[in-house]
């Protein structure tokens, strides 16, 4: 480090215009490399005064939170060093520098700890592997090649795809072909500037404890970006991953299909599917049309770009990143828009009503008709019944939809609840195949879905369908991560089960409520970006818990679930783990949730209306419009309190 920096740095730590950590963070970062172009980066920022981008950039080290490291790969300011040969506004030609931006440095860092972990903790023969992919995010291959070359030069077999695929294709590849673990570098449906990484165990699912601290721990002790490299006998091997795998994948997704012949007879059933520029469409309208579904794609949106130029945010749950596909579902009368984020694991759907309008709907409703359907057609085929129907298990979150449990019980079967991410997901699959004897599941990779699914319904519990709020569905165990790809089969079939019956999504979805009752669920996310934002969301998150709300929007709060101070069990009996999450249930049925997100800079609220305590459906279909109307008062009436109440605890 020159004198000249070293002088500007403490001199804004001195005036508090740098943050103790930041200094800290940067002094580690240059002393733990020789890349000049980090001292550049900073340099050129120190010199403008731009304390708040160095803070931002430097306050903290990334940590895996519920999707891993993730981070900006572009600043809010690009430097001249980071820029480098690239015009103004394109992609820079290198990343963000930074401890909390995802960039070589934490790459190479996770990649390191991660990999001595491995070699640790390996008792199998040959060397520990890893199986990597990526979405199509900036600096996606750069990444997956750095990964790839940390991973091999430490004593790591890589099986790379050479291609972008979809998360859930990841995690697929992971369990079929036996790896040790398994990487994606993807953020999700984020904005382009950011990136991600996310780690998998052998068993498909994202990691948990107590490995997710130990490889923290690993990661922890690298203090920079060299390495001894091992000898080269000693090194790992790369292998490239493609057609076969894809075909392999494609196989067992044709499995979540439940009625083939339903499909058959609703062959007019006309669907626009957009990958909104990601992995999604690799595989997602190839299998539609292979199952023998109507499928178009919006062409401007094929296209794989980390820009995502046609969206606003590329994010399927938003109207506007489905515009361009509800544009030609008007144009070619289509019943259904389907799309996927980047790396394919979420999906968000617009249908017609029964008016033809196209209505979006939320995940809560999307993940409600398909477990649903699900429950129907397994209980019809007589492969859950009153002699099993105690072995089988509907999984989701929290602060997903009680709707799906009122289902469930409809048709006696159990839900479990965990927290959010879908790791924990993961992990109760793994509890249910690890309770099969383990004789009988030697070869449980193998076997097909309907041998796996008489095990579990004789030894365990056989996983009907799971899923959570924020658009992740899975409908079966041969992967462990929520499956964009599987989703939009599974959710064609349904749609086709309503137009057998002359209905639409929408209605079917109106059916429920007169058989259960109203539910309307939203949120309200408070971004707050930064060093200064991540403060404020641990602050407001501890306001909480230290001064909960005793009434809110004129209703007494009857009961609080604090998850981070106080013990919790799941409905099997297991332990849930501490995580910074409140639930409030209100006298009146209603209820909401507070939680800090574990990926984005932003605080989050789920808000319910729910049927009143005792009340189950309505008693006349023709109340259902006024229930409707009933229900969207009284939760933007609870939303506009909520956010009041958090507006006061922010300024207080």
């Amino acid at each position: 480090m020159t004198s000249d920096l070293s002088d500007l740095l403490d001199g804004a730590l001195a005036s508090g215009d740098l943050l103790q950590s930041s200094f800290d963070n940067i002094h580690e970062l240059l002393g733990g490399s020789e890349n000049p172009l980090y001292e550049a980066a900073v340099t050129e920022l120190a010199k403008a005064g731009e304390w708040k981008e160095l803070n931002n950039r430097f306050f903290k080290k990334l940590a895996f939170g519920t999707g891993g490291l993730r981070g900006r790969s572009i600043g809010e300011i690009v430097t001249a060093a980071e820029r480098g040969s690239a015009a103004e506004g394109e992609k820079p030609e290198f990343p963000c520098v930074g401890t909390s931006s995802l960039n070589f440095y934490n790459i190479t860092r996770a990649t390191l700890g991660l990999v001595r972990h491995l070699l640790k903790s390996h008792t199998g023969e040959g060397r520990p592997s890893i199986a990597l992919a990526r979405d199509t995010r900036y600096f996606g291959k750069e990444f997956a090649d750095c990964v790839t070359k940390v991973a091999v030069e430490n004593g790591c077999d890589v099986y790379i795809f050479s291609e972008p695929r979809s998360t859930p294709h990841l995690s697929f590849a992971v369990r079929h072909l036996g790896t040790t673990s398994g990487i994606v570098l993807t953020a999700s449906h984020n904005p382009p500037h950011d990136n991600g990484y996310k780690v998998y165990g052998n068993d498909g699912a994202q990691i948990v404890e107590p490995d997710a601290s130990q490889i923290i721990a690993e990661v922890n002790a690298v203090t920079g970006e060299s390495y001894d490299v091992v000898p080269e006998d000693k090194q790992g091997e790369v292998h490239e991953l493609g057609a076969d795998m894809d075909e392999a994948y494609m196989a067992r997704l044709e499995s979540l299909l439940l009625d083939p012949e339903l499909v058959k007879s609703q062959s007019d059933l006309k669907i626009v599917f957009t990958n909104i520029h990601g992995t999604g469409g690799t595989i997602a309208p190839a299998m539609l049309r292979r199952l023998g579904f109507q499928c178009e794609t919006v062409p401007e949106q094929d296209v794989q770009d980390g820009a995502f130029p046609t969206v606003k945010s590329p994010n399927p749950e938003n109207a506007e990143a489905l515009q361009m596909g509800i544009d030609m579902a008007e144009a070619t009368g289509a019943d259904i828009v389907i799309g996927t984020d980047p790396d394919c694991d979420r999906m968000g759907v617009v249908v017609r009503d029964g008016n033809g309008k196209m209505t979006l709907l939320t995940g809560n409703q999307i993940g409600s008709l398909m477990a649903y359907y699900r429950l129907l057609a397994f209980t019809e085929k007589d492969i859950v019944n009153d002699s099993n129907k105690d072995h089988a298990v509907v999984v989701k979150t929290f602060v997903t939809t009680e709707l799906q449990t009122a289902i469930a019980d409809s048709f006696g079967v159990g839900v479990v609840n965990t927290l959010t991410g879908f790791k924990y997901i993961g992990g109760k699959l793994r509890k249910y195949e690890n309770q099969i004897p383990a004789e009988l599941r030697e070869n449980y990779r193998q076997l097909s879905d309907e041998e796996t699914r008489a095990l579990r319904l004789e030894h365990s519990k056989f996983f009907i369908f799971g899923g959570e709020e924020s658009y992740g569905y899975l409908g079966a165990d041969f992967l462990r991560d929520k499956d964009g790809n599987g989703a939009v089969v599974m959710f064609a079939e349904l749609a086709a089960y309503a137009k057998s019956r002359g209905l639409t999504p929408v209605e079917l979805l109106d059916e429920l409520f007169v058989r259960h009752g109203v539910y309307l669920e939203g949120q309200h996310a408070e971004t707050l970006a930064g060093a200064d934002g991540a403060a404020q969301i641990q602050s407001l998150a501890k306001s909480y818990m230290d001064s909960p709300p005793t009434e809110i929007d004129g209703v007494a709060i009857t009961k609080v679930r604090d998850f981070a101070n106080d013990d919790h069990i799941d409905e099997e009996g297991d332990e849930i783990p501490k995580e910074k999450m409140l639930i409030f249930d209100l006298a009146d049925g209603r209820a909401f949730a507070v939680r800090p997100s574990g990926t984005e800079p932003k605080i989050k609220y789920y808000i319910y209306y729910r049927p009143e305590p005792g009340q189950a459906g309505l008693e006349l279909p023709e109340e259902l419009e006024s229930a409707k109307a009933i229900a969207k008062k009284s939760f933007d009436s609870l939303k506009e309190a909520i956010v009041a109440d958090m507006r006061a605890r922010l300024s207080s």
